[in-house]
């Protein structure tokens, strides 16, 4: 795997982009010059915002809005087989003079049995392609780590898997995923193409509450730019009132139906905040991250005792704080957990349930669901193991 410092997902997307557009305009006659393009391009990893970067590239320079329906064919390996996706690359055009083939859910080639038959069609289209015509293979089904050095075995077997059958023929286009300080850079810096200065504390927190979900941290920061326009600035204030109270409004509902253990309620919100998410489960992660920043937040507030909104600004820190309309609804939360324990349950159940997300479950809704029907449920009585004692003093010393 290609080593490197921090950013390797970006780097690898920027590399992509200025190909396809130095092929792009390369261009006569409708095709680009010998030599300028590959024969296919694998996006290897999961990472959704850099894969619709990678796409937006080769929409704009290969397939024109007006010809789309002609020009780009997207085709589903879990509806069709790669035999049609590569007929359609072979079969030239009459009415555009060249055309994009997306090929997605390749995970379906490295399923059950050996798909000799498949990777040898590929292999025979490396070796003549058609020069009117790009493939991109889209495999997700494993995840990229900004370090590669903290990989999981399963998900390295499988890029070494997809490595061996393709690498060799087709380009391979590490999406990685963002670092923390890259995604810091990324929104500063897209905020400065607009005219607008983002401070770092607001870029921090940012970055910080949507758990580093680059297509969640895009569509907030969109969302700023806009409410802060002709202001030229965007500060943390605008962040934790746009952001943090917008999506944490439904989540301290979810967590009043947790604290007065109505499971049915709180399964309820909880799938009425994965259907109002843009990503839908793809943001199961960044909701996960805020749940655990509330019990943590609720934690501390049990801890110093706060009993009125006043005291909760010297309580939590900046950058750990709430929007003002929580203040209330969330001490009021606080001080239905009988003890520490409880909350330290709490954030036990929540690390076990990030840690099971983390390794691409086949319903990652259904993890969510046990994980919000096990909080809401009355604790075992029982000692707190060692992982609890840790979140604990975890959770007071952030």
């Amino acid at each position: 795997m290609t080593q490197g410092r921090q950013g390797i997902g970006f780097a690898a997307v920027e590399r992509f982009v200025r190909e396809i557009e130095a092929a792009s305009a390369s261009m006569q006659g409708g095709m680009p010059a010998p030599d300028m393009l590959r024969t296919g391009y694998v996006l290897a990893g999961d990472d959704v915002f850099l894969q619709e970067r990678c796409r937006k590239a080769v929409l704009t320079a290969f397939v024109p809005a007006e010809m789309r329906e002609f020009s780009l064919t997207e085709v589903d390996l879990a509806e069709q087989s790669i035999f049609t996706a590569l007929d359609l690359l072979r079969t030239p055009s009459l009415m555009v003079p060249f055309q994009v083939v997306i090929v997605r859910n390749l995970r379906q080639l490295y399923t059950r049995g050996a798909k000799k038959e498949e990777f040898a069609e590929l292999e025979r289209y490396a070796h003549a392609p058609n020069p009117q015509a790009l493939l991109i293979l889209v495999a997700d089904h494993f995840t990229i780590p900004g370090d590669p050095r903290r990989m999981d075995m399963e998900d390295k077997n499988k890029f070494e898997r997809l490595r061996e059958t393709l690498g060799e023929h087709y380009s391979m286009v590490e999406l990685a995923r963002v670092e923390e300080a890259d995604a810091m850079r990324w929104v500063v810096s897209t905020a400065q193409q607009q005219e607008t200065r983002m401070d770092a504390d607001a870029a921090r927190e940012l970055v910080d509450s949507l758990g580093n979900d680059m297509m969640l941290i895009a569509t907030e920061l969109e969302k700023l730019l806009l409410y802060t326009s002709g202001r030229g600035r965007i500060t943390l204030g605008d962040v934790e009132t746009m952001v943090l109270s917008a999506r944490q409004r439904s989540l301290y509902e979810l967590t009043e139906a947790i604290s007065a253990r109505d499971r049915v309620r709180a399964i309820g919100l909880l799938h009425g905040l994965l259907n109002s998410s843009d990503a839908g489960e793809d943001a199961a992660i960044g909701h996960l991250y805020m749940l655990a920043r509330t019990y943590r937040q609720m934690m501390v507030i049990l801890e110093k005792n706060v009993r009125d909104s006043r005291a909760i600004w010297q309580a939590l820190w900046q950058g750990f704080r709430i929007p003002p309309f929580a203040a209330d609804d969330l001490i009021r939360q606080a001080r239905r957990f009988r003890s520490r324990r409880e909350l330290a349950r709490g954030l036990r159940l929540i690390a076990q349930a990030d840690m099971e997300l983390r390794s691409s479950p086949p319903d990652k809704r259904l993890v969510l669901e046990r994980l919000v029907h096990a909080l809401a449920s009355e604790p075992r009585v029982g000692a707190p193991d060692a992982l609890s004692r840790q979140l604990v003093f975890s959770a007071l010393s952030d």
